[in-house]
């Protein structure tokens, strides 16, 4: 009798683990979250971007900025040329429409604050969940830039 208590309080616990390994493959693979994400020129962190999902459509919004002391900590879309335009940074939703595909999620667009234009865009998770590449192209894919956001959390 306590062999079979002990082989079903292994199969439960056996269950469990397996159970949570399969979550936490799932939320490591996500792009759900926050992430840092790096200049590619300069190679600096620029903002802190939270990627949220709403039935099973991506977006992302600036939380933190990443500026010197001299520079203004709340600037505003001033190229910008939609409803965006001179609005803060800060709060501002960059990243709309992307739905999983294949691996990938592509056929959203992202905003950069900086010229105030919008890019087609596609994001895949890499090594293991820690990092997110983006591109923003037009047109083309091969015709655009790519940057690697780190995950934050």
């Amino acid at each position: 009798m306590n062999s079979k208590i002990a082989v079903a309080v292994a199969s439960v616990l056996l269950g469990i683990v397996v159970n949570f390994s399969a979550c936490a493959q799932e939320v490591s693979t996500s792009p759900v979250g926050l992430w840092k994400n790096i200049d590619d020129v300069t190679g600096k962190p620029k903002a802190l971007i939270r990627i949220t999902e709403t039935d099973g459509v991506l977006s992302g919004k600036i939380e933190r900025l990443f500026r010197g002391p001299t520079e203004d900590q709340n600037p505003k879309c001033t190229k910008c040329d939609d409803a965006n335009k001179d609005q803060p940074i800060i709060g501002m939703v960059i990243l709309v429409g992307l739905k999983k595909e294949d691996g990938e999620y592509t056929g959203g667009t992202i905003l950069d604050p900086d010229n105030g234009m919008h890019y087609k865009s596609k994001l895949k998770v890499e090594d293991g969940g820690k990092k997110l590449n983006v591109r923003g192209y037009i047109g083309f894919s091969f015709i655009g830039r790519s940057q690697v956001w780190v995950r934050e959390q």
